[in-house]
């Protein structure tokens, strides 16, 4: 794909469909804001899932200090890696998908996206979907499926046009749904707040130091979630000093403030919720203010899923399936809509199994990721023709990225499977993650100076040599 450099086709035109899939953003459409990733990401996190994450601290036997404690750093160390990760996408202009191909190879990268980007969009997306789509059933009093397919569908139009209408509309949203959630606030808080103790009779009381990690890593497995996706809305802001600094800034502030709020809210009522479903626990908080409640339930799941569904349609193309952009995105649509009238039932147990299996794949592709950039060299914008060089097939940070992964399987909790690790030792608490990231730092620090596993010549013959040519433009670009 070529451009006039003078001349851009884009810009920053809101009702204009993005012609850009996986491609490197040239210079002459980078335009925007660092201010529009707060709104970005504010907007994403004004969510009633986090609610009902707060809800546990009870459950777990936490004291009320001990739940802040906890959220608060699970916060901030999520928000530091998604302002770091948005960073990287003004410093690159290209996808976070398409950077793991730096340390993964161009094909290495393909496995950790079908399950990190691709099986998280579509997951994600249906979540919302089920917990938007009951929302605006309880207020229209419609069946749910009309109202998941109308919500599917507006998501749809507006990923389709891409990524000035999403900024633009997250914008819009972050000032809707402000008031509404604060609303949610003040009615819940004043209906059904309270400040507790530590309580070791409490059903799911593992000790005060396990209840505190796992609890806390749920809020930070809520933000490494999006970790894959944090470059995608930054991409095409100018690569200035200034605008890195800026954007990383404005990104972890949205991320941190709305978790927070959220998740010490769900904290402070989650000792008077008596229902385990979202829309009913909700009603119950809200009480005569339920209508205002659900609508700013609906509208958070569009800010959500606008940001699901653009990311999953970037997977695909990252993965090189032969589709187009608005393909990909019908296409993840319409799998979020089947899966939401399958899962409508149980979508908090769901939630929590889907939050845990998706951190502990993504914190050490995350892992991978960081330490590629900052010591593999990656910030380098002299080396992004590389990530569109199929000649790369194979490199270690694959092998650091799935010795993570394996490493952490011992330490699993979920319903779906326990470690024996956390079988034997309960009160540890969900150290997955951690492991997974440990292990994949360490594999690809014993790894990165090491000549790259695959790779093969123009006429598909293996290097003997392992060294990968550096010549190549990106004429190779996808599109």
């Amino acid at each position: 794909m070529s451009h006039d450099a003078s001349a851009p086709v884009y810009g920053s035109a809101v009702a204009k469909v993005e012609p850009f899939g996986v491609d490197h953003i040239p210079d002459n459409e980078r335009h925007g804001k660092p201010s529009s990733q707060f709104f970005v990401w504010f907007a994403a996190g004004l969510n009633f899932p986090i609610i009902l994450l707060g809800f546990s601290a009870a459950w777990f036997g936490l004291s009320f200090p001990a739940a802040v404690t906890a959220i608060v750093i699970g916060a901030a160390l999520g928000s530091l890696l998604m302002a770091v990760m948005s960073r990287m996408g003004v410093r690159l202009g290209v996808p976070q998908q398409i950077q793991a191909r730096g340390p993964l190879g161009f094909f290495g990268n393909f496995i950790p996206v079908a399950y990190i980007n691709v099986f998280a969009g579509v997951g994600w997306a249906s979540v919302t979907v089920i917990l938007g789509g009951k929302a605006f059933a309880g207020l229209t009093h419609l069946p749910f499926w009309l109202c998941a397919g109308l919500l599917t569908l507006v998501e749809m139009v507006v990923a389709i046009f891409g990524y000035n209408m999403i900024n633009f509309l997250q914008k819009a949203l972050t000032y809707v749904l402000t008031p509404l959630f604060a609303l949610i606030t003040v009615v819940a808080v004043v209906r059904g707040g309270s400040v507790f103790h530590a309580n070791p009779h409490a059903q799911g009381y593992i000790g005060s130091t396990g209840g505190l990690v796992t609890f806390g890593g749920w809020f930070l497995s809520f933000l490494v979630a999006w970790a894959p996706f944090a470059s995608d809305y930054s991409r095409y802001l100018p690569d200035t000093r200034e605008v890195v600094t800026r954007t990383a800034w404005y990104t972890g502030l949205g991320n941190f403030v709305t978790i927070c709020w959220l998740g010490i809210l769900g904290v402070v009522v989650g000792g008077s919720a008596t229902s385990s479903d979202s829309i009913t626990a909700l009603h119950q908080l809200a009480g005569p203010f339920a209508l205002p409640a659900l609508l700013a339930v609906g509208l958070s799941a569009l800010a959500q899923n606008f940001l699901n569904v653009y990311g999953g349609a970037i997977s695909i193309q990252t993965l090189k399936v032969p589709v187009t952009r608005t393909q990909a995105v019908v296409g993840i649509c319409v799998l979020a809509y089947a899966l939401s009238l399958w899962g409508a039932s149980g979508t908090e147990a769901k939630f929590k199994v889907f939050l845990n299996l998706t951190a502990y794949f993504i914190a050490p592709f995350a892992a991978v990721l960081l330490l590629d950039y900052y010591l593999g060299g990656r910030s380098d914008a002299s080396r992004i023709p590389e990530l569109y060089d199929r000649s790369r097939v194979l490199d270690w940070g694959f092998v650091a990225w799935a010795g993570g992964v394996a490493a952490s399987v011992p330490f699993w909790q979920s319903s779906f499977y326990t470690g024996p690790f956390s079988v034997a030792h309960p009160g540890a608490g969900d150290l997955s993650m951690f492991v997974a990231t440990g292990a994949g730092a360490l594999l690809y620090l014993l790894t990165y100076r090491l000549k790259p596993l695959w790779v093969r010549n123009a006429d598909g013959t293996r290097l003997s040599s392992g060294e990968p040519d550096r010549s190549r433009t990106m004429a190779s670009h996808d599109h």
